[in-house]
């Protein structure tokens, strides 16, 4: 059975969250914390792609306020776009490091806070089971195809970016394979 958009959005932020807590730990080789980092800028480019593509959408079709909520969280993903693409390249022992990762973790627990707190419970009582059942559907095949790098330059909007997105993962992905980069 398919997860609907709801489970499939939280299990990401649990996912996510998991690997903060495994970098927040200093002890942790410096390696082990780009390998760290490299896999949760990943995931959340692949997360946020999917959002952009689907559920933010679904905001604006069917909330009152759609276009306002979505429009907000699509600037949130823009803020911690930017710190991933900063924190991309950047060794682990950089001073800078710590702190664009810690501002980056901030930024996304604000967002998960945001979107667990008022637009998922929004669109659960807004959107059938089996329109939540699709969407979720929906956002699982994006994030496959979906850039594992950030493209802050990409529109975060459709159609433009359900049709250039899969492009730039395509790239990402062979990057990604040439450089030894485990995502």
């Amino acid at each position: 059975m398919t997860d609907d958009l709801i489970s499939v959005i939280m299990n990401d932020h649990r996912e996510v969250e998991r690997v903060f807590a495994e970098l927040e730990d200093k002890a942790t080789d410096p390696r082990r914390r780009r390998e760290l980092a490299d896999h949760v800028i990943a995931e959340l480019v692949r997360h946020s792609v999917a959002e952009e593509q689907f559920m933010y959408p679904a905001a604006r079709k069917h909330l009152e306020n759609g276009n306002e909520l979505a429009d907000h969280e699509i600037e949130e993903h823009s803020e911690a776009e930017l710190l991933m693409k900063q924190l991309e390249d950047m060794d682990a022992t950089d001073p800078k490091f710590d702190q664009l990762l810690g501002n980056l973790m901030d930024s996304i627990r604000h967002h998960v806070e945001d979107e667990e707190n008022d637009l998922l419970p929004k669109l659960r009582a807004a959107c059938s089971e089996d329109e939540l059942r699709e969407l979720g559907e929906k956002v699982l095949r994006a994030k496959e195809k979906a850039p594992t790098r950030p493209h802050p330059q990409s529109p975060d909007k459709p159609p433009a970016n359900r049709i250039l997105d899969p492009g730039a993962g395509l790239i990402d992905r062979m990057r990604d394979k040439l450089s030894g980069r485990a995502t």
